[in-house]
């Protein structure tokens, strides 16, 4: 997946990689799920095709209905059953999202696949919530139900009829909308939600359960007897206090896909988490590492420094994961500023790697020194190809999930008193090991390592009142309660 045309890609614990809105799920739910909660059509197609190789058919010619969508409707019954909150049961209520457009062609054998799920669980398992724009015509200034009448329509006449309407808007509906939207849709009043703009994300619980969706929820899946009232006290709380926060913080993020913010939608959802457990808000300044270049300078002056000028306005700097070299002399400079000036400083991923090509080449005066992805041909490879992995196949050779670090040391910012942490991973390029031992003589101290003691995972600047750098990913496990370590100053 392209972070240009996906956003994130959002890694699970068990190297599963998947699309954000997954990464949504884990963090609101507070869940760890698994790549089988991740059905694409790719791997319903490559299931079928395996199964007919092996005969499984009989010999009978294999289509979209029936073996398509039986292969949906079997994958969907079989992760459902499967405990992801560390429970040994099974969940009460499996939720599924059938992204894309009502219409799609590639959306098509899922909706089938749902239409024929529907009908074998029956009325009382299966509850359908159908979301839909409610737009505003700037002139008139009438919000418009025809949009959502259509997609409705078009969702009846595939054989899905909604349960209940979750009508995204800018400010609430008015009655009459709700009305109209009623019947026209076949809906019940009570049970078209309106999912309105809020002052932040972790109000649109507080908004459903004020309209009551947990009710319906349980009426359709006749979960009276063991459902209880929603307990959302800790969550009001959290709500609400960020609206109260009065003083915030300018965070600088050096990447390379700041034209798509959502590219980095778990870094600034964990420094979201991190900063309000701070009692500050976020200010995130998105800088284009390209914009810091000393080329920059000629080509686009205007654009280099007003990121000169962002960069040194901010209370801390942060460069994230990423792949390829555009951009890098740019994040090498952030990194140089940010150890020379005392700038608190985190390193995730691709970030660690710049902080030890930083340190290599101006203060142990390594010249040359470079990141293997970067250059194949340098004499001084400070950042190396895994060796264990082939260099010609890219399909399938990254280190994926969740990958456990011990501490060398108890005494670094990031140990938290604790002897290890797992944090899940991706990346192919990892510290040379070669080198280590002349970067800590100059300060840049390992202080995080896998169970071989040869792949470095976390360092620390020493002298430094926060420079660190991490090969993991801690922006995945943040969640709004419980802030990842590395950002809030390492647990101090």
């Amino acid at each position: 997946m392209s972070p240009f045309e996906h956003g994130e890609v959002f890694v699970l614990d068990d190297g599963g990689e998947v699309d954000l809105d997954l990464g949504n799920y884990e963090r609101f739910l507070d869940v760890t799920l698994t790549r089988d909660n991740n059905i694409t059509t790719g791997k319903i197609y490559q299931s079928v095709i395996e199964k007919e190789r092996k005969g499984d058919y009989l010999g009978k010619t294999v289509q979209v209905v029936p073996h398509v969508t039986d292969e949906i409707k079997q994958w969907i019954q079989s992760v459902s059953s499967v405990p992801v909150d560390g429970q040994t049961r099974p969940a009460d209520v499996c939720v599924i999202e059938l992204g894309g457009t009502v219409g799609d062609i590639e959306s098509m054998p899922f909706i089938e696949a749902l239409r024929q799920l529907s009908f074998s669980l029956g009325k009382d398992n299966f509850c359908l919530i159908h979301v839909s724009l409610v737009p505003v015509l700037g002139v008139v200034g009438e919000q418009k139900t025809k949009p959502t009448q259509h997609s409705v329509r078009e969702l009846r006449a595939l054989g899905l009829t909604p349960d209940l309407l979750a009508c995204r808007s800018a400010q609430p509906l008015i009655g009459s909308v709700k009305e109209k939207l009623s019947q026209f849709c076949h809906v019940p009043v009570e049970n078209i939600l309106n999912i309105h703009d809020v002052p932040n994300l972790w109000h649109v619980p507080l908004i459903l359960r004020n309209q009551k969706v947990h009710e319906a929820i349980i009426k359709q899946l006749n979960l009276a007897r063991s459902a209880g009232p929603p307990d959302l006290l800790d969550w009001t709380q959290m709500a609400e206090s960020y609206d109260d926060l009065k003083n915030s913080v300018k965070i600088a993020l050096v990447g390379k896909y700041t034209n798509l913010t959502d590219s980095y939608l778990s870094v600034v959802k964990a420094l979201l988490h991190a900063s309000v457990a701070c009692s500050l808000k976020p200010s995130i300044q998105w800088i284009a590492a390209s914009d810091l270049e000393d080329a920059t300078s000629t080509s686009a002056p205007d654009a280099h420094a007003k990121a000169w000028e962002t960069l040194k306005g901010s209370s801390c700097i942060l460069i994230p994961g990423g792949f390829g070299d555009r951009g890098i002399s740019g994040m090498i400079l952030a990194a140089k500023y940010a150890r020379e000036n005392k700038v608190p400083y985190l390193g995730i991923c691709l970030g660690m790697q710049i902080s030890v090509i930083e340190m290599s080449r101006n203060v142990l005066g390594l010249k040359d020194a470079d990141s293997e992805e970067f250059n194949s041909k340098t004499p001084t490879r400070v950042v190396m190809y895994m060796p264990e992995v082939s260099k010609t196949h890219m399909g399938n050779t990254m280190r994926l999930g969740c990958r456990r670090t011990f501490f060398r040391r108890t005494d670094c910012l990031t140990s938290k008193l604790s002897p290890h942490v797992d944090e899940r991973h991706r990346h192919r390029y990892e510290v040379n090991p070669a080198y280590v031992a002349m970067l800590e003589n100059a300060g840049l101290h390992f202080v995080g390592c896998d169970e071989s003691g040869k792949r470095m995972e976390v360092v620390e600047l020493q002298d430094h009142p926060f420079y660190i750098g991490v090969q993991f990913h801690p922006e995945f496990k943040s969640r709004p309660r419980r802030p990842s370590p590395p950002f809030t100053d390492g647990g101090r």
